[in-house]
């Protein structure tokens, strides 16, 4: 009987535990990941990031899976976010996304940031061919299968046409 018990709550643990989600880590996208580069955004001398674009080799490739850190030096809500990463998509002119696609965008970046506090994280990762992922510190938010929407996301900052081309080659590594 007390045999019975031990294989019984053993069951038990191995069946709560594979209910359990896998805690995720964008790490695990960007293996060995180093830091290209890295920089601050300012508006009218506030300090709002600090920015770290990490790969998995010290030159940057876009053709591979890479990271975008940005740690918020403010208080700003997901609302905004969203607003701001909408106009500088429609700013770059190597994605001309339709106002359909621009309405699908902004529902998805609503699921993926949040509303964040000085000091907090947000990763992107960018996966070519597949789209992209966002983590809220080491928690997965919310992914996007979409690689137009992670190109024009990620050419906000990676772009030739970013309104922040200092920060640009800071990210790339360029002093």
């Amino acid at each position: 009987m007390n045999s019975w018990r031990k294989v019984g709550s053993a069951l038990l643990v191995l069946l709560c535990l594979g209910g359990m989600p896998a805690q995720a880590s964008w790490r695990a996208e960007v293996p060995e990941a180093q830091v290209i580069g890295q920089g601050e955004f300012t508006l009218f001398g506030f300090r709002i990031y600090s920015a770290r674009l990490l790969a998995t080799s010290d030159r940057f490739n876009a053709d591979q899976p890479f990271a975008l850190e940005l740690t918020y030096h403010r208080a700003i809500s997901r609302d905004d976010l969203v607003e701001a990463s909408l106009e500088q998509i429609s700013l770059q002119t190597g994605v001309a996304p339709t106002p359909e696609q621009l309405q699908r965008w902004q529902m998805e970046m609503q699921k993926a940031f949040v509303d964040v506090d000085s000091g907090e994280q947000i990763i992107g990762v960018y996966l070519p061919g597949r789209g992209c992922q966002f983590y809220v510190g080491e928690q997965l938010q919310h992914e996007i299968a979409d690689p137009l929407f992670a190109q024009a996301f990620f050419d906000i900052w990676l772009g030739t046409d970013t309104s922040e081309p200092q920060l640009r080659k800071q990210l790339l590594g360029n002093r």
